[in-house]
C-alpha cells in the first residue's frame, strides 16, 4: 500500500534495543501507573491496564514490577506522582514532530526537551502548531513466524477486508498496519489468528500526509527523533517524516 516509514523501522528496533537494557521496563511501569490511577487497578474492567499488561508479558518484565507500579497508581503504595504531557514542534526539515511525556517534574521535561530541540535543529511550538496534521489511529506491529513467512501484503490485507484498514506496509519480516481506532482490538485478533506474532497494538498519533526529505536532511532527522525519544521523560515521538 503506502510507502514504508524509515521512522517505524528505527522505533521497532530501538523498541527491542530498549527491551534488551531494560529501558522499556522503565517506560512501560509510568504508562501502567497512569492507566491504574485513571481507570483503576483490575484489568478485567480497565482496557488499557489490560493492554499494557500484555506488553509487559512480551518484554518479560516481571509480574511484581508490574503488580507495584499498578498499587502505586491506585494509591496502595507510596511512589512518584508521574503527569502526561504533550508537546508539538518542528524539526529538521521542517518535519511536524509530537512528543508525549509522562514525568513527575514537568519543568525538567520542558527544559530537556527544549534543549534537545534546540540542539538538534528543530523548535518547540504552540499547543495545536501541528495536531491538525495528525489523527489518532490503530497501529499494530506484527512479525512473521515460520508458519507465516510466505505471507504478503496483499495477502494480509485480503485476510483483512471486513476491518476499517487503513494502511499496510511490511518491512523485512514485520508488518506495520494501521486501521479505525475502534476496530484496533478485531484487527489485532484477526492478524494472531492468522498466525503473525503481535508486538505492539497501540492508538497513536499518525500522519495524515507525509512528507520526504533528502537524504541528508533525512539524516539529520533521523537523528533528532532519536535523541528525543532517549530523553528519560519521553514516552512517545510521532511525525509525518516519510
Amino acid at each position: 500500500m503506502s510507502g514504508h516509514s524509515k521512522w517505524k523501522t528505527i522505533k521497532h528496533k530501538k523498541g527491542i534495543a530498549d527491551a534488551k537494557r531494560g529501558k522499556a521496563f522503565t517506560k512501560l511501569i509510568k504508562e501502567i501507573t497512569i492507566a491504574a490511577r485513571v481507570g483503576g487497578g483490575d484489568p478485567g474492567a480497565n482496557p488499557r491496564l489490560r493492554t499494557l499488561l500484555e506488553k509487559a508479558r512480551e518484554i518479560n518484565m516481571p509480574i511484581d514490577n508490574a503488580q507495584r507500579a499498578i498499587k502505586k497508581g491506585t494509591g496502595e503504595l507510596p511512589g512518584q506522582s508521574y503527569e502526561a504531557y504533550t508537546y508539538e514542534g518542528y524539526g529538521p526539515g521542517g518535519i511536524a514532530v509530537i512528543t508525549e511525556v509522562l514525568t513527575d517534574n514537568k519543568n525538567r521535561a520542558i527544559a530537556e526537551l527544549r534543549h534537545a530541540f534546540s540542539k538538534k535543529g528543530g523548535v518547540i511550538g504552540e499547543t495545536n502548531s501541528v495536531n491538525w496534521m495528525f489523527e489518532k489511529m490503530g497501529n499494530i506491529t506484527a512479525h512473521k513466524t515460520d508458519s507465516t513467512k510466505n505471507i504478503t501484503e496483499d495477502d494480509l490485507l485480503e485476510n483483512l477486508l471486513e476491518y476499517d484498514i487503513a494502511d499496510i506496509t511490511l518491512s523485512e519480516d514485520t508488518f506495520y498496519i494501521t486501521c479505525n481506532p475502534k476496530a484496533l482490538d478485531e484487527v489485532k485478533k484477526a492478524v494472531v489468528d492468522l498466525g503473525l506474532k503481535v508486538e505492539n497494538a497501540e492508538i497513536e498519533w499518525t500522519a495524515k500526509n507525509t512528507m520526504s526529505l533528502n537524504d541528508e536532511t533525512s539524516e539529520q532527522a533521523l537523528d533528532f527523533l532519536t535523541f528525543l525519544e532517549e530523553l528519560e521523560d519521553v514516552q512517545n515521538v510521532y511525525t509525518n517524516l516519510e
